[in-house]
């Protein structure tokens, strides 16, 4: 299946331009094949982009929703047949959720990181430390986002695998792949707010590498507190109220590559829109050697389908955001 991009991130990039992405992803050949393999029926008509994506919402929350409000480690797999399985796999693949293609500037204005299970904050965390030892110049600050969600003792474990015991929160683990992926000790600078409930806290600690940009380690509270934790939009949000974003400013955003499509998209809401600041996001490189001693988990054909129904979320919501047709 041919490659198929995601929506403009390019600073400026107008609302009718980044419209035009979201139908042209939503509407793919990959994501169409995706659909009738699973038994539906493409809207008929001259159903606006609107609807398109209100039915993929109802259709994926149907067949391809396997959390059912729990959190991702907790999802079901389902049983797939080997054709289906195997659909699914090139349709992810086309559809953006397995590319680990480098960055396409030797310079950007901030690098994001974005938090999640405990093995992705290593891999994340050391990715970005990569990337700087290898060229990727940074003029501003890496921020490193999370929020207050406590780990499950299959998390610990993860970290105590590679020497990080004393976690309790993602926020705990992206502090400590920090000190071990960038060698410091502690933060320069620290705040927060401790409201007695992790939805409603936040928290801020900022490293100095030597030769290295500031690292600002950022737990986010929720915009829902009494319905939820803090998530991927929360935290892109919280930190942008905490930099000097610009029109024009180039953001690198790292994430794992299967979350790609929706974490970008989350950014273009959250970020380019409001701020007029160019948006890449990249995922993890698997090749890259100091990531060979990092666990991996093995990303199944239910886990693609997951992560393409928050894509199609995330999408939804960045169009209703950009008040086109």
């Amino acid at each position: 299946m041919p490659d198929v991009a995601l929506p403009s991130g390019e600073a400026g990039a107008t609302p009718a331009r980044i419209a035009d992405g979201v139908r042209a992803w939503v509407t793919s050949p990959p994501l169409r094949g995706l659909v009738a393999r699973f038994g539906g029926d493409w809207p008929a008509g001259d159903d606006g982009l609107a609807a398109v994506l209100a039915w993929l919402d109802e259709f994926s929350a149907r067949h391809w929703d396997f959390r059912r409000g729990r959190e991702r480690p907790e999802a079901g797999e389902p049983a797939l047949d080997a054709r289906t399985a195997g659909l699914v796999l090139a349709a992810a693949s086309a559809l953006g959720l397995a590319r680990s293609a480098p960055p396409a500037r030797p310079a950007y204005a901030h690098l994001v990181v974005l938090g999640g299970l405990a093995h992705a904050c290593l891999r994340r965390v050391a990715y970005a430390a990569h990337l700087l030892g290898s060229g990727t110049s940074v003029a501003g600050e890496v921020a490193v986002l999370g929020s207050f969600r406590p780990l499950s003792e299959a998390e610990r474990e993860v970290l105590a695998g590679v020497g990080l015991a004393g976690c309790e929160t993602e926020v705990d683990a992206l502090d400590a792949a920090v000190r071990l992926a960038f060698r410091v000790a502690g933060p320069a600078e620290s705040g927060g707010v401790d409201a007695g409930h992790p939805h409603h806290s936040w928290s801020s600690r900022t490293y100095r590498p030597p030769a290295s940009p500031p690292v600002r380690v950022l737990a986010a509270p929720s915009s829902e507190p009494d319905r939820r934790r803090a998530h991927t939009a929360d935290t892109q949000r919280f930190w942008a109220e905490h930099v000097r974003l610009s029109p024009g400013d180039a953001v690198l955003m790292v994430t794992a590559p299967i979350y790609v499509p929706f974490q970008h998209c989350d950014a273009l809401r959250t970020l380019a829109v409001p701020y007029g600041c160019g948006i890449e996001t990249v995922g993890v490189d698997p090749a890259v050697p100091d990531l060979a001693r990092l666990p991996e988990p093995v990303l199944t054909p239910g886990r693609h389908l997951q992560e393409i129904r928050s894509a199609i979320r995330s999408m939804r919501a960045l169009h209703a955001d950009l008040a086109v047709g």
